[in-house]
């Protein structure tokens, strides 16, 4: 850990991600908080925390990068057949900090990091800003699956995903990314790569292709008006 880059709190500056560690895959920096203002700044740099309670927040941008273009979205037909059938009701930022808390009771893909409380409690203030956002997959009254990530600009940042019935996870999913379209979003970030997202469409793109996407596609001052999802 010490050499790694280490942040302060009142330092916002992030190392080139182009620097980040090859093994482990992305690691970039250490230290540093979780206050909105980084936050933004790190997604918008193509950096994300991710670490486990007790340890020190690490920052990431693996190589490559697990993305989805919307237009490549894929649905099964076995997928689509349920969907059609499925009495799950999907809604948006109707429940985020369920959402995220029952993110936290899972392991996130391909690694086995979990989402910490002070995590929570920040992404929780980012919903309450208008940058973080949720989708709900409910059976009757019960939230059985959903995902949360964030929005700035033309760009969603997937965080993580829950599923407590068949297919509610990707119920969320298959639903948000159409909406993404409709407004114009140019990208899902999914950060890693997993079979489950491969399945829906997602690909690895090289870092430096990632990077490039972004500054045309982040604008934090256009956030709020960007995300009517209903």
């Amino acid at each position: 850990m010490s050499a790694l880059p280490w942040l302060h709190d009142e330092d916002f500056e992030f190392p080139d991600p182009a620097t980040a560690l090859i093994e482990p895959n992305g690691l970039l920096a250490a230290g540093g908080s979780l206050a909105p203002e980084r936050l933004i700044e790190a997604y918008t740099r193509g950096i994300f925390p991710w670490f486990e309670p007790g340890h020190p927040i690490l920052w990431w941008s693996p190589d490559p990068r697990m993305v989805l273009f919307p237009a490549e979205l894929h649905v099964s037909r076995s997928l689509a057949r349920f969907r059609r059938r499925s009495s799950i009701r999907i809604t948006t930022d109707s429940a985020f900090q369920d959402v995220i808390t029952a993110c936290a009771g899972r392991r996130r893909h391909s690694t086995g990091t979990w989402i910490t409380q002070d995590m929570i409690g920040a992404y929780c203030t980012l919903h309450e800003m208008g940058v973080a956002h949720s989708v709900e997959a409910w059976q009757n009254d019960t939230l059985v699956g959903g995902l949360y990530g964030l929005a700035i600009g033309d760009v969603f940042f997937g965080e993580s995903m829950f599923s407590h019935a068949d297919n509610a996870s990707k119920l969320a999913f298959t639903w948000l990314v159409p909406n993404l379209a409709a407004l114009n979003y140019r990208l899902l970030d999914c950060q890693v790569s997993s079979p489950f997202l491969a399945s829906l469409g997602a690909r690895e793109i090289p870092r430096s292709e990632f990077l490039k996407l972004l500054p045309l596609g982040t604008d934090y001052g256009r956030n709020q008006a960007h995300w009517p999802l209903q």
